[in-house]
């Protein structure tokens, strides 16, 4: 056996290792010395920047499918998920909501995946320059569980908030009463929820602050229209008449592509020393109960116009029996 060249380095021993093949290809000792770090390393830490792509874009890749519906299916992240409504109409009138949801919490998901994906990445490239992780993760968890306590409430926001895009508790667009703020939902984040109220002041609401959701803009909205008779009117009259004008009214446009059911005479709602109201509401697609109140409310009065039924204070004050003057 050949003694070992004096201008060897001593890794040049070792079979089948990085030195020893720069050595034999290059002849340069420097180059084999430092072949681990030059060569070795650098091959490695390529390795792991490619891996963690390639399995964030798997895992986007399959995100995405799973958040996408075809043909107006349910995509495949929802389906597990609990549903408002499940007839045809509802159905129909959820189909946009569906994709919204699924596209929201599926952003979510791809962003949470990217962290842990590149954050296990970053670990390995730190293994393998040959730092010492035990102490990086001891101090990481000293640090979150000091960070914990100082940011409790940031915490319970970020949770609050994934609960209420999985629960599909509101959405953008929806209108909704938050306790301290009603308004018109422009923005859902996983730690503030931005709404617009109706004389447009925006309000930012942290999620961990919201007690209750009133939402008036799922699956359906309900039309309530209320409008006060004279005691000296005939009810029964009153009731026929704006039943048929606003079931004549809800066939037409521009009412008809908002209303999903004929309007529903409730009757006699108060009765009070001056006045008795009577109740009619209708079915109608979200966020349009307003509007469809105010038109039913315009055709009712011209109609009690016509057919001579008063109101409670004729010429906006109340009656008088002259026989009490």
């Amino acid at each position: 056996m050949t003694p070992p060249l004096l201008t060897q380095p001593n890794c040049v021993q070792d079979d089948g290792s990085w030195c020893q093949t720069v050595f034999s290809w290059t002849g340069n000792q420097w180059l084999a010395m430092y072949s681990d770090l030059l060569i070795a390393k650098p091959l490695n830490i390529l390795m792991i920047i490619v891996i963690s792509f390639l399995a964030r874009y798997f895992v986007h890749r399959t995100i995405s499918r799973l958040t996408r519906g075809n043909g107006g299916k349910t995509p495949k992240l929802l389906v597990p998920l609990k549903e408002r409504r499940s007839d045809a109409a509802g159905m129909a009138l959820l189909s946009e909501r569906r994709v919204q949801r699924a596209r929201t919490i599926g952003s979510v998901l791809k962003s949470l995946a990217s962290f842990v994906i590149f954050g296990l990445a970053l670990m390995y490239v730190l293994k393998s320059l040959g730092i010492e992780l035990g102490p990086i993760l001891a101090s990481a968890g000293v640090l979150g569980v000091a960070v914990a306590f100082g940011a409790q409430n940031l915490v319970r926001d970020f949770l609050s908030g994934m609960f209420m895009m999985v629960e599909d508790q509101y959405g953008v667009g929806d209108i909704v009463d938050l306790g301290e703020a009603t308004g018109t939902v422009e923005a859902v984040g996983l730690r503030v929820t931005t709404l617009r109220d109706l004389n447009g002041t925006v309000w930012y609401v942290r999620n961990g602050e919201i007690l209750r959701v009133g939402n008036s803009s799922q699956g359906f909205a309900v039309a309530v229209v209320d409008f006060p008779i004279s005691h000296t009117s005939s009810v029964e009259k009153a009731m026929e008449v704006a039943t048929r004008v606003a079931t004549e009214a809800a066939s037409r446009e521009p009412l008809s592509k908002d209303v999903m059911d004929p309007p529903e005479m409730l009757g006699v709602d108060q009765i009070t020393s001056d006045t008795i109201t009577l109740r009619l509401t209708v079915k109608v697609r979200p966020s349009t109960q307003w509007a469809v109140q105010r038109r039913l409310r315009v055709a009712i009065k011209r109609a009690y116009d016509d057919e001579d039924i008063q109101p409670p204070y004729p010429n906006g004050r109340p009656q008088i029996d002259s026989a009490q003057v």
